[in-house]
């Protein structure tokens, strides 16, 4: 289903906003790419620092109220960050760079692998065919 990466194995890049789709929102959307991780079929990738973001973005209130209406919590969500994801060292930066620079360390890491990124980010969703070239395939 998706490309192979470093090993054989298909690597996936996952920005915050599609893990809460994941772990939290169930959105169907990503049904595929949950199943694709769950059986082994590809390795989602994701360094310290993706988990912290992660972290401190369950903490907003917006999202808090979301783990309350859906009866889950903050821990709930790191937990299957850290059953699911696969610790790598950070990347060294991209010749791409992002607007934003809260979404460059999953552009980084994305390069850094030639794995698939999944990102909702309009900001991310825009640099696509300048990440082709260096193996990126971005997502929503």
């Amino acid at each position: 289903m998706f490309p192979s990466a470093a090993g054989g194995t298909p690597a996936v890049v996952i920005d915050t906003n599609r893990v809460l789709d994941l772990w939290l929102f169930d959105d169907p959307q990503v049904d595929a790419l949950r199943d694709a991780i769950a059986c082994g079929g590809t390795r989602w990738l994701a360094q310290p620092a993706m988990r912290e973001e992660l972290a401190r973005v369950l903490g907003y209130p917006a999202v808090l109220a979301q783990l309350a209406r859906r009866q889950r919590t903050a821990d709930s969500v790191l937990a299957a960050f850290d059953r699911w994801s696969h610790p790598v060292p950070a990347a060294d930066p991209a010749p791409v760079r992002c607007r934003d620079p809260d979404d460059q360390i999953f552009l980084d890491l994305a390069v850094a692998w030639r794995a698939r990124l999944f990102s909702k980010d309009l900001a991310v969703l825009a640099l696509a065919r300048r990440l082709a070239p260096l193996g990126v395939t971005v997502e929503r």
